[in-house]
């Protein structure tokens, strides 16, 4: 990696969507050269994906709640179990963190409303091998 990808990565971070040429003329590239960039820095696993970070709108009930859930696994729960419940059935979770700490991962989720947050806890709980959670609300983004 040289200062043109991590440049690429820093403007591609901030609006995934930049069209080529757009991304190019940023960086100071042709956008066959930004597209050839980007698409060997996924090859090589340092772009993993494109994400959808959703956003509460304004005056709209329908946004949800978005949440950070602190998971410590019970006892005899693998992490890749319980990262494979996740990916199978929970689509409200957003992301699941490996983190240090007294917890085991740090999730973000947005859930619609109190009632289905305390759904997912449970399910956490239930299903997917969590033993203790603790859970945050974002009240705003930045």
């Amino acid at each position: 990696m040289d200062r043109i990808d991590e440049r690429i990565l820093h403007e591609l971070t901030a609006d995934a969507r930049l069209p080529y040429r757009e991304l190019g003329a940023r960086v100071g590239l042709s956008a066959n050269a930004a597209a050839a960039r980007v698409r060997r820095m996924q090859d090589e696993g340092v772009i993993r994906g494109f994400t959808v970070v959703r956003g509460s709108s304004a005056g709209s009930s329908s946004a949800g709640l978005e949440v950070f859930v602190e998971v410590r696994l019970a006892e005899g729960t693998t992490n890749e179990r319980f990262t494979a419940v996740l990916a199978a059935d929970f689509p409200g979770v957003l992301d699941a963190v490996h983190v240090t700490g007294s917890y085991d991962y740090l999730l973000h989720a947005v859930v619609a409303d109190p009632a289905a947050l305390d759904q997912l806890v449970r399910r956490l709980k239930r299903e997917a091998g969590a033993a203790q959670t603790f859970t945050r609300l974002a009240l705003r983004g930045a």
